[in-house]
């Protein structure tokens, strides 16, 4: 894994370079654009969306966003940690950048005091699922909408 990996808060000095972040043309009905995150973290409390440009040396190659004490069942009665988005640019997938993104997730929720973090993905064929199981998610058997939900114990 590159030594100069780090993540970075959103800013108008790189917000363009956040919005040319593109996934595999076969992995775009996966995941949202960068464009619908951010505006999905703008309408949030900031406590609550956590969008992040994974940044390697001088290069932004991805995007994630977790989701930190969300009202899961909107109802006040169980509020839930994880990664929400997750977008590596296409040409620089099978890098270990995903990998770095979910254990920078789990580090802020940790440091947060949780104990575990969630992540939901789009079933079937080209799908996260089997990224997600190789690092330590297993499915609750819950969905949300029609996407499985997967718990990670921190």
């Amino acid at each position: 894994m590159p030594s100069l990996l780090r993540l970075e808060e959103v800013t108008t000095a790189n917000l363009a370079t956040a919005l040319r972040i593109r996934v595999r043309p076969d992995q775009e009905h996966n995941v949202e654009p960068v464009a619908e995150s951010l505006a999905e973290a703008y309408v949030r409390p900031p406590e609550v969306a956590w969008p992040r440009l994974i940044v390697d040396g001088d290069r932004t190659v991805g995007f994630l966003m977790a989701f930190l004490d969300i009202d899961w069942r909107t109802d006040g009665t169980l509020f839930r940690s994880g990664l929400w988005r997750l977008n590596i640019d296409a040409g620089e997938q099978g890098r270990g950048y995903g990998r770095f993104a979910v254990e920078a997730v789990a580090t802020e929720i940790r440091r947060r005091g949780g104990k575990e973090m969630y992540v939901t993905w789009h079933a079937g064929p080209g799908g996260p699922e089997a990224f997600y199981l190789r690092l330590g998610f297993r499915k609750t058997g819950e969905v949300s909408g029609d996407q499985p939900v997967g718990v990670l114990t921190l």
